[in-house]
């Protein structure tokens, strides 16, 4: 069960409906990213409620390693066992397979490598990724692909698009046959395809048509933020997003500077997803509607005003920025989680107030003033 419904365009930003079998999103969204289950700076389920989280995305490789995606399974599947209501995006495992290049070998039936936590063997293919996140019962499942390099030689590039596109026609199968099935958690698991192609325009057109032909759920547009410049990514979206089905989501996958995030809603990008906020947030980098503070810097050592005096979180209803200065000088678990609930929510607030801005017809000027406060020159 899925629908997608566009209620409001401006231009090619779009903002949209996308009903699923753990409740509807509302995009333009960000997914806050917890790879392990977990979003990294203690920030528990109950805080995501609070920080209007609408979808948690999570990491089919990390979890098949551990705890197991078959003891999530034998436990109740992942919402239940991270306690979690909402849609829940699953990744391929596929970009953390390929970023192990030096403990991997790709075979058209799969790629067998080792694991980065124990060194074991393991061999993961379209099927086998299907069946992982199957019993990690989300309800979105990413397809398994080769993330080449962006700027990778063009014939390698080209074979390794042929090769993800033979993949999908494997997960999409395998996916059916897994829904099918009578102990299956979640038998309305979606599938989501993913355009590769680095930054040739030509190829990733013809990956669009490809992937376009098999309609599925969703599309992702993968491979990039991963050495290319912004222009060359900001192109790449513009090339191929008209050749994706324009009634069905589009993901723009691990890309998430605000700035980044803007540009892709201007450009037709529904789904983002990052690190950024969590990641920056856990080493004292914060982000405000007057750009981004480094709350190491001795300058907040007796700054009793909030992180952002515009933002309505509970951390900055309630702390100062001298405050968690010290606790993260302190090295206090406490300075981290307080920097990533505020990273998360300005993120959420922002995609919120894109929403509102494509449906209230005036989302050209927000992206104006916001990338202006965004980048600190207000």
């Amino acid at each position: 069960m899925s629908k997608y419904t566009v209620i409001a365009r401006e231009g090619n930003a779009k903002s949209a409906h996308f009903e699923t079998v753990h409740g509807t999103v509302e995009t333009p969204v960000f997914m806050n990213v917890g790879t392990a289950a977990a979003i990294k700076g203690a920030v528990s389920t109950d805080d995501l409620h609070d920080l209007k989280t609408q979808i948690e995305l999570s990491n089919t490789y990390h979890l098949h390693v551990r705890p197991g995606d078959k003891l999530i399974k034998e436990l109740g599947g992942l919402h239940k066992f991270m306690v979690w209501d909402k849609p829940i995006l699953t990744d391929s495992g596929g970009f953390q397979v390929f970023s192990l290049s030096s403990l991997r070998k790709i075979k058209e039936e799969g790629v067998t490598f080792n694991s980065h936590v124990d060194g074991r063997k393991i061999f993961m293919g379209p099927e086998e990724s299907m069946r992982i996140q199957s019993n990690l019962a989300s309800t979105i499942a990413m397809a398994f692909d080769e993330c080449a390099p962006a700027l990778a030689d063009k014939r390698y590039v080209n074979d390794s698009v042929l090769r993800t596109t033979r993949w999908l026609k494997r997960c999409k199968t395998e996916m059916n046959r897994l829904n099918s099935l009578e102990d299956t958690i979640n038998k309305e698991q979606i599938l989501f395809g993913i355009n590769q192609g680095a930054i040739y325009k030509d190829i990733r057109i013809e990956h669009a048509k490809a992937i376009s032909d098999l309609d599925l759920k969703g599309y992702a547009i993968g491979g990039l933020a991963v050495g290319e410049s912004h222009e060359q990514m900001y192109e790449t979206i513009e090339a191929v997003i008209d050749y994706l089905p324009k009634d069905k989501p589009t993901y723009l996958m691990g890309v998430g500077t605000p700035a980044n995030i803007l540009e892709g809603v201007d450009r037709g990008i529904d789904f983002f997803d990052c690190v950024y906020p969590s990641r920056n947030g856990r080493h004292g980098h914060v982000y405000t509607n007057n750009g981004k503070l480094n709350l190491f810097n001795a300058q907040y050592e007796k700054d009793m005003t909030p992180i952002d005096e515009t933002c309505s979180c509970k951390v900055c209803k309630t702390y100062s920025r001298a405050y968690i200065r010290h606790l993260l000088k302190a090295k206090e678990m406490l300075g981290m989680r307080l920097c990533v609930m505020h990273n998360l929510y300005f993120y959420n607030t922002m995609m919120e107030e894109i929403r509102d801005a494509i449906r209230g017809g005036y989302f050209k000027s927000y992206k104006e003033d916001k990338l202006k406060k965004v980048n600190g020159e207000t």
